[in-house]
């Protein structure tokens, strides 16, 4: 956990990382916690020896809010098995690929608990209910394929972590602040009705719309303004010319700044 918290606090201190590639290391991608440091043996302290919700609380769940909340686009390459609280932390990403032979498996009611680290809030998410309840009662193993097909994940590669930098790569070149919004809006939608919902995304726009707007604004050609204001100023309209001139001028300035139309959509600026 110290090791991602200290990744993810590199990611909010550098506004050039613009998004972020998890993976495992090993065979696993992450097998959840280690029940090595609980001590199940009688004796008169064993509810403090035995007492999961203390990890759960100093680790696993500021990992899971961390993820969820990252000023970034999040892309989990699944390598291997995620078991336990390994499978809540592949939901706590935006994007998931997996590897062919991995798999997730909510091992929880095998020794007696509960799914953590989000488990019982992401898995109804990203599944629904009915999965969601009969993959958490069996803890049967899903495999990779299956949990594309049922939503877990987005998707199934070869290289998984080949593709994870791909798609990485082109959320990076789209605009971060509108993702992250968009993140926060689709998590939420089921808490609210559909009334709240459309208020949310109204403000979520105007608050994106003047962000947009301003650092147009700031980044205009320095002629552009000037041309703006003597058209706007002056009595006499500008000639044909002048305004062809303009128009080609700014528009090549709402161009560069729109990423999404360019890049994304492929879209050309022909006149």
């Amino acid at each position: 956990h110290h090791e991602l918290w200290a990744a993810l606090d590199q990611v909010e201190a550098n506004p050039a990382i613009r998004a972020l590639v998890l993976t495992g290391a090993g065979r696993a991608f992450c097998a959840g916690a280690d029940l090595s440091e609980f001590d199940f043996a009688e004796g008169p302290d064993i509810m403090q020896r035995a007492d999961p919700g203390p990890i759960i609380d100093q680790a696993f769940n500021p990992t899971t809010r961390r993820l969820t909340q990252v000023r970034v686009p999040t892309v989990c390459a699944v390598n291997g098995v995620a078991a336990g609280a390994g499978a809540s932390v592949v939901m706590a990403c935006d994007i998931a690929i997996a590897a062919p032979g991995a798999s997730f498996i909510q091992a929880f009611s095998k020794i007696g608990l509960v799914p953590d680290s989000g488990g019982t809030w992401l898995l109804p998410q990203r599944v629904g209910l009915a999965r969601a309840m009969a993959l958490a009662f069996t803890g049967d193993k899903l495999a990779a394929a299956d949990a594309k097909a049922i939503g877990m994940i987005w998707d199934v590669q070869d290289d998984a972590l080949a593709a994870a930098k791909a798609m990485a790569q082109r959320l990076a070149a789209m605009p971060t602040k509108a993702l992250v919004a968009t993140r926060h809006l689709l998590r939420g939608a089921h808490t609210h009705s559909l009334d709240e919902q459309l208020d949310l995304e109204r403000d979520v726009q105007s608050r994106l719309g003047f962000t947009r707007l301003h650092r147009r604004r700031d980044r205009l050609p320095a002629e552009a303004p000037c041309a703006v204001q003597r058209r706007v100023m002056t009595p006499p309209q500008p000639s044909e010319a002048e305004a062809q001139d303009l128009a080609r001028r700014v528009g090549a300035a709402m161009y560069a700044e729109d990423a999404a139309s360019r890049d994304t959509l492929g879209m050309e600026l022909v006149r």
